[in-house]
């Protein structure tokens, strides 16, 4: 009896997953079919490799950006953030410290740029869009101190093998992100944690009379993306041999879109990490898409800010069906 009622609610379950994600796995379907006609290089093994390590750093920044878009936020401060990271790195490798000070440093900088968003969002209780559009400006403004603006070359082995090497005949950098998506997942979907950021970016009255420090939850949630924002970071300047003051810009934006497109509501209390790797896959196939047909930058621009807007409406859409 047990056993048949384990396999009707795994059934449930999978016609329930089927539902949630069908349509945006249709989409990439779509979308990929779509450009392989138009260049048939796009479906290579090689080309596939090539999207899937250029929507890392996108992916794990979108990782960062699910949480806050969660509880209700917004950080658009993300883009600055990969900017210092990446000079953070690329100073202390520069002072001979090597490459563990220099990764840990780097990733408590994010940590530290996400707490001092989620600080003046919660305790001051400025808006979030307001107090991340302002950091935004600052950071980027920070990253060209040390060096009056020019890009620090990056020549430590260990620090550029995370974008150049591979491990089991995988790159390192696809590796990390499915370690980062594992990890979000679960801490998302399967942990107290996760549970009350779900229920404090639905119901934010309901999970203070549950008792849940609502305040602590969002400075947690602004450090989580600081920090996927900070191995977004390192990622993009490993790749590139060199920290850039301009690394990272409208990388928000992208990072939106994929949470967006994945299913994360901007009224917050819904979304999931699974949605928004698809959403992330969908923004690297289009960037690859249009680069392989040499559409130029502005159309492309045009075109994801048109995804965007959909991704937006399809989101409203949805609130409304749900109401």
């Amino acid at each position: 009896m047990n056993q048949t009622a384990d396999i009707a609610a795994r059934r449930v379950q999978l016609r329930s997953f089927m539902r949630q994600y069908a349509g945006i796995f249709l989409s990439l379907v779509i979308l990929c079919v779509i450009f392989s006609f138009a260049n048939p290089r796009f479906m290579s093994v090689a080309n596939l490799t090539n999207i899937l390590q250029q929507v890392s750093v996108i992916a794990i920044a979108a990782f960062g950006m699910t949480w806050v878009i969660l509880l209700g936020e917004i950080d658009l401060s993300i883009g600055s953030i990969i900017a210092v990271a990446g000079m953070v790195g690329a100073q202390v490798i520069g002072l001979g410290w090597g490459f563990v000070p220099a990764l840990l440093l780097t990733l408590g900088s994010g940590a530290l740029m996400g707490l001092i968003n989620g600080a003046l969002t919660a305790k001051l209780l400025l808006p979030s869009f307001i107090v991340t559009v302002a950091t935004m400006s600052i950071y980027r403004g920070l990253v060209s101190l040390p060096t009056n603006g020019a890009p620090e070359m990056i020549m430590d082995p260990s620090w550029t093998a995370i974008g150049g090497e591979s491990f089991l005949g995988i790159p390192i950098i696809i590796w990390i992100v499915f370690v980062l998506f594992v990890a979000n997942h679960i801490l998302l979907s399967r942990t107290t944690f996760g549970r009350r950021t779900y229920l404090t970016g639905g119901n934010r009255e309901a999970a203070l009379y549950s008792g849940i420090n609502v305040d602590r939850i969002k400075m947690i949630v602004f450090m989580i993306s600081g920090t996927m924002a900070a191995v977004s970071g390192v990622l993009l300047s490993s790749r590139l041999y060199s920290a850039q003051t301009n690394a990272g810009l409208s990388y928000e934006l992208d990072a939106i879109a994929a949470a967006v497109l994945g299913g994360t509501s901007l009224a917050g209390g819904v979304g999931t990490m699974i949605g928004t790797l698809l959403g992330a896959l969908i923004i690297g196939a289009l960037n690859n898409g249009m680069n392989m047909l040499s559409v130029p930058y502005f159309y492309q621009l045009i075109v994801k800010g048109l995804v965007i807007i959909i991704a937006v409406y399809l989101d409203v859409r949805s609130k409304q069906r749900r109401a």
